[in-house]
């Protein structure tokens, strides 16, 4: 499996990823701003495959200081084409700094910008950048991506599944995640150690140098108990009991973990056709690998793909694409639904070791009218039809996504 895997890595890694085309085009235009987990691999992304595609450029990364220096004295190399600037959304008047930079510059230069926190939301002071900038999100590598194949979804039809099974990738990535190191490098040793150390330097780190957080024990303690809670609805009233602080607090802390790509929550669909609950979200880890519990891992891998095909959707193409899942008051549930402008595109249930059909499934299918459905199995390989619903394989399913 290794030097497959450190095939695939070669080519994907070094020469393209999903989101080099769109940000090509979309750096003629306007500033690129580009957000992601920790050690996703932005900076790779941005150097060695957007950076040597357009030739000459600079890097500036803001823990560095004399990158720091230089970019207040806004000392930008002559025969630059393209200005990459890493991680600095910490500087609390960023907005304002690359505002003018780019206003004042850009017929002269293109700016791409990095960062591990969420860099459309944060408003840290400043003019606002409304209309000067493209916002991508880099995710971990998914099946498709890790076979090169290029994005091939429609809005709105059926999902372009593999034809052939690829159990060895799927197990690569099921067994170690999407993040690029503990992927290619195939080492369960390596995996735990680097599990610890993300957390660790998110958390003492990159959290500290933007947010204000008393309590960072317990904010990791927090960190350490959502695992064990993927793919259930999260309850901030049991985590406030067991960490015994404040809702507010629980509530604080779990929009950081977002902020800084940990962990994402997704909400019930609400229609007129069914009694939806409306209130709590279920949760899942951008990286997968962490999760304990086979099934509830297998869930969150799907879960993080299809967020990945809905985030391409809206920010590469602009359609108003969301993923959410399926749960009324008699607690009849389907994992996740897809919609397009709020109206149903395709639903996911996902079963480990189950082959027979979810009756859930095929009650929202008659009910929302949904076009396509899907029961996606750990099994490798496999794919048939039941009553209108797909019953598919993993390894052929998600190489049909992005």
């Amino acid at each position: 499996m290794t030097s497959l895997i450190g095939f695939v890595y070669n080519q994907a890694m070094v020469r393209n990823r999903y989101l080099s085309e769109g940000v090509l085009g979309d750096l003629q235009e306007k500033m690129v701003f580009i957000g992601g987990a920790r050690q996703v691999g932005k900076t790779t992304f941005a150097v060695k495959i957007i950076g040597e595609k357009i030739g000459k450029f600079a890097y500036y990364n803001w823990d560095n200081r004399s990158d720091r220096q230089a970019i207040m004295r806004s000392d930008w190399p002559g025969d630059a084409g393209l200005i990459i600037l890493d991680e600095i959304h910490k500087l609390r008047s960023w907005k304002r700094l690359i505002k003018g930079e780019y206003d004042k510059l850009k017929e002269r230069y293109r700016f791409l910008v990095t960062g591990s926190a969420r860099l459309d939301i944060y408003r840290r002071g400043g003019d606002s950048l409304q209309g000067r900038y493209h916002y991508y999100r880099l995710h971990p590598f998914s099946l498709a991506e890790l076979l090169g194949d290029p994005p091939r979804l429609e809005v709105m039809k059926e999902i372009p599944v593999g034809d052939r099974p690829h159990p060895e990738e799927f197990e690569a990535l099921f067994k170690f995640g999407g993040f690029p190191e503990p992927l290619f490098r195939a080492d369960e040793r390596l995996l735990r150690r680097w599990h610890n150390e993300k957390i660790e330097r998110m958390v003492r780190e990159e959290i500290t140098e933007i947010e204000q957080v008393r309590d960072l024990g317990r904010l990791k303690l927090l960190s350490d108990m959502l695992p064990a809670r993927v793919g259930s609805l999260l309850s901030v009233n049991a985590l406030r009991e067991e960490l015994e602080v404040s809702h507010r607090a629980v509530s604080s802390w779990l929009g950081i973990l977002e902020t800084f790509y940990y962990q994402f929550g997704i909400h019930p669909y609400v229609g007129k056709a069914l009694r939806s609950i409306k209130k709590q979200p279920k949760l899942y880890l951008w990286d997968w690998s962490e999760v304990d519990d086979p099934p509830a891992r297998f869930e969150n891998l799907v879960a993080a793909h299809l967020l990945k095909a809905c985030y391409y959707l809206h920010d590469r193409e602009g359609h108003k694409t969301a993923l959410h899942f399926l749960r009324n008051v008699d607690k009849k549930e389907v994992d996740f639904l897809v919609t397009v402008d709020q109206k149903p595109w395709f639903a996911v249930e996902t079963k480990f070791s189950e082959r027979s059909v979810s009756p859930s499934l095929l009650y929202y299918q008659e009910r929302l009218k949904i076009p396509f459905v899907y029961q996606v199995i750990r099994e490798p390989g496999a794919h048939r039809f039941t009553s209108g619903v797909s019953v598919i394989s993993a390894d052929r399913f998600l190489a049909g996504l992005v």
